[in-house]
């Protein structure tokens, strides 16, 4: 396995992982910006495809192996202030996770992580995480932070085996296509420097 930057390219299959890692958040609001009749995922490739913003593909890395993308991490360090005066004109399922992102200011944020259906078991996401810890050392960061729902079991027991601790939480907004519900739980994890 391989990991590198993603490329411009690699748009439709970040589209795709983004709404998995987002719980299908990302493809509902795709459908609330879609032209008439337009496909939700093609918004999503479209934003995957800019060069700036949090979804870019500039912020992506993908887990590459015999030329196949097996899965990706879209992280960033976040600013050491976070703005949330303008929270009230987000839409309403993404207001929890602003104001939790805003609890873990400077931190290197693991906006988006996820893997193939084909390919899980096999420590990508593992392998994932650790990449971006090692960028987020060469940094200068001290702490990593991400936001996973409580009834999204398999993926926070991943976190805590790896040492994210619970930060915070809020409950999850739900929305057509809603994949977990209960509560968005903020981690978050002190790294060690060498």
């Amino acid at each position: 396995m391989n990991i590198k930057s993603a490329v411009k390219d690699n748009a439709t299959e970040l589209a795709y992982l983004l709404n998995l890692a987002g719980e299908g958040i990302p493809k509902y609001l795709w459908s609330e910006i879609a032209e008439n009749g337009q496909d939700p995922m093609d918004v999503g490739r479209m934003r995957a495809s800019r060069e700036e913003g949090g979804f870019s593909y500039k912020n992506a890395r993908i887990c590459v192996e015999n030329g196949s993308i097996q899965g990706m991490i879209v992280s960033y360090k976040q600013p050491d202030q976070l703005c949330i005066e303008n929270i009230e004109e987000y839409p309403k399922v993404v207001k929890p996770l602003f104001l939790l992102e805003a609890e873990a200011p400077g931190t290197w944020y693991v906006n988006a992580i996820a893997t193939f259906e084909k390919y899980r078991g096999r420590g990508i996401a593992q392998k994932l995480l650790r990449e971006a810890e090692e960028r987020a050392i060469s940094g200068g960061t001290g702490a990593m932070s991400l936001i996973v729902a409580s009834e999204n079991t398999r993926a926070k027991s991943l976190y805590e085996y790896i040492g994210y601790r619970f930060v915070s939480s809020l409950p999850v907004v739900r929305y057509p296509g809603c994949m977990h519900g209960g509560e968005w739980l903020l981690m978050v994890k002190e790294l060690v420097y060498p």
